[in-house]
């Protein structure tokens, strides 16, 4: 397979010229800080919203507790980050959170994910509370208190570079193997075991994939708005990473990131009226159940409706 050809040349360029004008905006003060926190917003909801799509979208299980997860990423990497307040500690704390959060996916993705539909929905919850639950009664983690003065080393290149690895990661799972095995999981579980596919092998390779990034997530969150409490990743926390996910296309990565900056921007010009940005997210939700069930572009990519208009198909 050629790795260097035309198509990822004119990829890669047009990743450096988004980094360097988004650079040269901030620097120049055209997005001012309260624009920058809506940035960081989007790339963080693009990590944990790829990385949920993963397990909800391309293996077809129902997952509730993503911000239990994330959280584990946000607290290790807080912890580090304010024992050595270093760009060196806010690295091994993303790190070391991404990792901390694969293993609990790992331990806790054996036994729940062989259940499927609402109880592994329930399971995933219950898991989610229950490591809120931890961190709320922990000394180390300031309990309900939370972790204040967490040292900012969250800027755009980090962000950038994070959610571009998590993008390009992820994608290139799901074009492997393992990804193929996933998809045929979610489009029939029962065929996929008869072709001698092991499913819950794959199933807690996605969970654990999927709960890695989200550790990463946390992290960036955590350095880039200095507190954290446990509260922070409830039960909602996880309801609208899976709106984030239903509303761009469960099984669309390029959905996920358009529904990401799309919902970050609503919310941003809502600032004010967070009762009627709830009526709105649960309008859309409503609206997409109705009238495309399969969100904004469903199991398809933008590079598939480029292919498909090229030759005269309609999108499905």
């Amino acid at each position: 397979m050629r790795v260097i050809n035309k198509k990822n040349i004119i990829t890669l360029i047009l990743i450096l010229v988004l980094f360097a004008a988004v650079q040269a905006l901030i620097a120049t003060g055209i997005i001012s800080s309260f624009y920058e926190i809506t940035l960081a917003t989007i790339c963080i909801n693009i990590i944990l919203a790829v990385s949920l799509n993963l397990v909800t979208g391309f293996t077809g299980q129902f997952s509730l507790g993503h911000a239990g997860f994330m959280s584990i990423g946000a607290y290790a990497g807080a912890l580090i980050n304010m024992e050595m307040n270093s760009t060196g500690g806010f690295l091994l704390g993303t790190l070391a959170g991404a990792v901390a959060a694969a293993i609990v996916g790992i331990i806790i993705g054996i036994p729940t994910l062989r259940l499927k539909g609402d109880y592994l929905a329930i399971a995933t919850l219950g898991m989610a509370e229950i490591i809120r639950v931890v961190f709320l009664n922990m000394n180390v983690t300031n309990g309900a208190a939370g972790l204040n003065g967490i040292p900012r080393y969250t800027n755009w290149l980090w962000l950038f570079v994070f959610t571009a690895l998590t993008l390009v990661m992820v994608s290139n799972f799901i074009r492997s193997s393992h990804g193929r095995a996933c998809i045929s999981i979610r489009e029939d579980e029962i065929a996929a075991e008869s072709m001698g596919i092991n499913t819950t092998k794959y199933k807690v390779t996605a969970f654990a994939v999927g709960a890695f990034f989200a550790g990463i997530a946390g992290s960036l969150y955590s350095s880039y708005f200095y507190f954290i409490n446990p509260n922070i990743f409830g039960f909602m926390k996880s309801v609208d990473i899976l709106v984030i996910v239903v509303f761009g296309g469960m099984g669309s990565i390029t959905g996920s990131v358009i529904a990401a900056i799309v919902l970050a921007v609503i919310t941003t010009f809502l600032q004010s009226y967070s009762e009627l940005r709830m009526i709105i997210y649960a309008l859309l939700l409503i609206t997409i159940m109705l009238f495309r069930p399969q969100g904004i572009l469903g199991t398809k990519e933008i590079t598939d409706l480029f292919k498909f208009r090229k030759k005269g198909e309609k999108i499905q």
